[in-house]
C-alpha cells in the first residue's frame, strides 16, 4: 500500500481483543458487482469511538474517521460452483464504518457495517444464513445513463438515501486522502466487514479478481442515517469523496464469527 497521508492507527488493549468463534456459517458466495457506489465522509473520531460497538475502534485518516454508503448492484450471486445461469440480481446498500481491531494479537482492519438494505427478498429473509447480518427490504429507484447516475432508496423502517453523481477526474482537494490512489488502496486493504447479530458479528470478505476505482462528482447527496444529529451531532460529518466500480468479478467467504466484547466478561 502507498503511504498516503497519515493513517492513524489507534491505542488497542489486550482486554479489546476478539475471541473467535469457531462455527462458519456462511457459504462462498460468487458472481459480479454489476456497479458499486462508494458514498465516502470524514466522521469525528469521538463521535465513531461513542458509536462503534467492542471491539471495534475508528481507523483514522489525518485524524477522522472514514463512514458512508456502499451502494452496489449484484448480479449472478450464487454458491460457488453453481452455474450462473441460476444466480439472482439485486440492488443493496450497506452503511459502513472504516474500523480496526486486534485478533490473535494482531492489529486488523475493514468495515463495521451497522445496517444493510436491500431490494431481494430472499438477501432479506436469507439475511444471519447465506448472507451476513439483517437486510432490510427497501425500494430502490436507479437511472443510470452516459456516465450519470441517479440511485436511491427508502426503507422497511424508512430509512432512506438518494444520490445523484456523474463521472469525474476532477479530485475533491478537502479530502483527507491525498489522491485516488490512496482512497483506492484504502478500501482494498479494508476488504474484511462485521454486521451485528445479536451477541455477535457475522464476518465477510470481499475477494475481487479486479479491482478498478475511479471518481464521481456528486451534484446531490442525502442519507437520513449520517443525518441523524442523535448519532452524528451537527458538524460532525463531512462529505469527503465518491468512488465507482463496475463489472468487477468477485467472491463473497464467509468468516467465522467475533463474539461481542460484552460477552466475554
Amino acid at each position: 500500500m502507498l503511504l498516503c497521508g497519515t493513517f492513524d492507527t489507534q491505542n488497542i488493549t489486550s482486554s479489546q481483543s476478539v475471541a473467535i468463534e469457531t462455527t462458519m456459517k456462511i457459504p462462498r458466495i460468487k458472481g459480479i458487482i454489476e456497479r458499486r457506489i462508494l458514498i465516502n465522509y470524514q466522521i469525528d473520531k469521538g463521535v465513531l469511538e461513542n458509536y462503534l460497538p467492542k471491539p471495534f475502534s475508528p481507523k483514522l485518516v489525518n485524524g477522522k474517521g472514514i463512514a458512508g454508503i456502499c451502494l452496489i448492484r449484484l448480479k449472478e450471486i450464487r454458491p460457488k460452483g453453481l452455474p450462473k445461469h441460476i444466480g439472482i440480481s439485486s440492488e443493496n446498500g450497506a452503511h459502513r464504518i472504516a474500523v480496526q481491531w486486534t485478533e490473535n494479537g494482531e492489529l486488523k482492519e475493514g468495515v463495521y457495517i451497522p445496517r444493510r438494505d436491500t431490494s431481494s427478498k430472499l438477501n432479506a429473509l436469507a439475511g444471519g444464513t447465506i448472507f451476513p447480518g439483517v437486510h432490510h427490504l427497501a425500494e430502490f429507484t436507479v437511472d443510470e445513463k452516459d456516465g450519470a447516475y441517479k440511485v436511491g432508496f427508502i426503507s422497511d423502517d424508512h430509512t432512506s438515501l438518494s444520490i445523484t453523481a456523474k463521472e469525474t477526474t476532477h479530485w475533491n482537494t478537502e479530502s483527507v486522502f491525498d489522491d485516488l490512489q490512496c482512497v483506492s488502496d484504502f478500501f482494498e486493504d479494508g476488504a474484511v466487514g462485521y454486521s451485528p447479530d445479536k451477541t455477535d458479528f457475522d464476518g465477510l470478505e470481499l475477494k475481487a479478481y479486479n479491482w478498478i476505482v475511479s471518481l464521481l462528482e456528486v451534484e446531490h447527496v442525502q442519507s437520513s442515517f449520517f443525518e441523524d444529529e442523535r448519532i452524528f451531532p451537527k458538524g460532525s460529518v463531512k462529505f469527503d469523496n465518491a468512488l465507482l466500480m463496475k463489472d468487477i468479478e468477485h467472491e463473497w467467504i464467509g468468516l467465522k464469527k467475533i463474539k461481542a466484547a460484552s460477552t466475554l466478561l
